[in-house]
């Protein structure tokens, strides 16, 4: 009984709040006086000799009356503080979560591409979920497919598929997260099928547009409950993944509109400019040759003027699929201005530049049966240093090929003059004239 009063004693004061610590307290004075009275009746017939053992029942009431009480008074402080640190456990849980999410977001307004988004999502859900596999699903430019751009905690047994069709997704179909577990019999993604673990997909949404997949994956027989019971925290990872990816979309959608043009999808002219001076710089340095091919449509104004500017853009964006078509993934192919062309050929002398023009120029003819209309080009071919010596200059002597081009009658190949045979030419003009 010393025992527990000690014990009651040590906890009282550290426990509850101060209402409570009153009661206890109070519990605590009156198993003390009970305590008291129980010591005095059992001694007082040592004290007061003759006074007879009449209390002694009295007295072990008391005393169990005592230890009852004080007993009570024990658990009740105990429950109260397993209560109050799993409160605090709770919340210093929930405080640790909330900033990790804080610091991950914060990350993510540094992330340039999907892959460091991935990476600081990876860190930040390791952290937070440590005994989840997670893999991130990112959608591809035409937005017909989802690609994988990381997975991370998954066993290389456990395959995922590289890419998710969004109409096989069921998380994708409701705007909703959704649980893949073939041993709860839950209806599963056509995706998912049967690859031995458990799967909830959330989908990352952001000003109205779906961005992503969020995957976490889970072996372990009550798969289903640990999976719904992360929900929420997959969901806050989710809403900031999406954000991140939405600003990550917006920022190349600007640089695309910076850098291409609208209607063709073709690098501008100020890209061009800048590339030709890039790729000329390098063949400089290392002796090798750039060719410049100019293109023209030919009559294209009574194009327009005879089928509407509709037909125009239409034959206009062929002709553009057909010059990216017919080069190599090295080449740059450029809209130089209204009907105007060009193609940067970087490693290319004169003559194979002209044979590619050649090709090209096949390509674009062969569009006059699917317009129903006459569609040709004419090309003008120079090359440094073989016609021109600068990225200056080559445009110009292109464009001055291609003059000559549209002279001897259109829908040819024209290539600029060597520089020595332009020298040779120019003393014969003097000694003529």
């Amino acid at each position: 009984m010393r025992e527990f009063l000690q014990m009651a004693r040590r906890l009282a004061p550290s426990c509850g709040t101060a209402r409570e610590r009153i009661v206890l307290s109070a519990w605590h004075a009156l198993a003390i006086a009970a305590l008291s009275l129980c010591v005095f009746l059992l001694l007082r017939p040592l004290l007061y000799p003759g006074s007879g053992d009449e209390h002694h029942g009295q007295a072990v009431m008391l005393a169990i009356t005592a230890l009852v009480i004080e007993t009570v008074s024990t658990v009740s402080a105990h429950r109260q503080i397993k209560a109050r640190e799993q409160l605090i456990s709770t919340a210093h849980e929930a405080r640790v979560r909330t900033d990790e999410l804080f610091a991950m977001t914060d990350m993510l307004q540094s992330a340039d591409c999907h892959e460091d988004a991935a990476a600081v999502l990876m860190t930040s859900s390791q952290r937070l979920l440590p005994d989840f596999g997670s893999a991130l699903y990112v959608f591809n430019n035409s937005r017909d497919r989802l690609d994988l751009i990381q997975r991370w905690n998954i066993a290389d047994s456990n395959i995922l598929p590289e890419s998710v069709s969004p109409s096989n997704c069921w998380a994708l179909k409701r705007g909703k997260f959704h649980i893949n577990d073939p041993q709860s019999i839950t209806l599963c993604c056509g995706h998912h099928h049967d690859r031995g673990f458990s799967t909830i997909e959330i989908p990352m949404m952001a000003r109205g547009s779906v961005y992503g997949l969020l995957v976490f994956a889970l072996e372990a027989p009550d798969a289903f409950e640990r999976l719904r019971a992360i929900q929420r925290l997959g969901r806050a990872l989710a809403d900031s993944m999406s954000l991140a990816l939405s600003n990550i979309a917006l920022r190349e959608k600007l640089r695309t509109q910076s850098l291409r043009d609208p209607l063709t999808g073709l690098y501008n002219r100020r890209y061009m400019e800048d590339a030709l001076e890039r790729y000329v710089s390098l063949s400089e340095r290392t002796g090798s040759l750039t060719s410049v091919i100019m293109v023209d449509l030919d009559h294209f104004k009574g194009l327009n003027d005879e089928h509407g500017h509709a037909k125009g853009d239409a034959v206009l964006r062929d002709v553009a699929a057909q010059l990216v078509g017919g080069v190599r993934p090295s080449d740059v192919v450029c809209r130089y201005g209204g009907e105007e062309l060009v193609v940067i050929l970087p490693n290319c002398n004169l003559e194979d530049a002209r044979m590619r023009a050649e090709a090209l120029r096949a390509r674009i003819e062969g569009l006059s049966e699917v317009h129903a209309a006459q569609i040709s080009a004419s090309f003008g071919v120079a090359t440094i240093p073989e016609t021109a010596a600068s990225h200056t200059d080559i445009v110009a002597i292109a464009d001055a090929a291609l003059y000559r081009a549209k002279q001897q009658g259109r829908n040819r190949v024209v290539c600029a003059q060597r520089k020595a045979e332009r020298e040779e030419f120019q003393p014969r003009l003097a000694e003529t004239a």
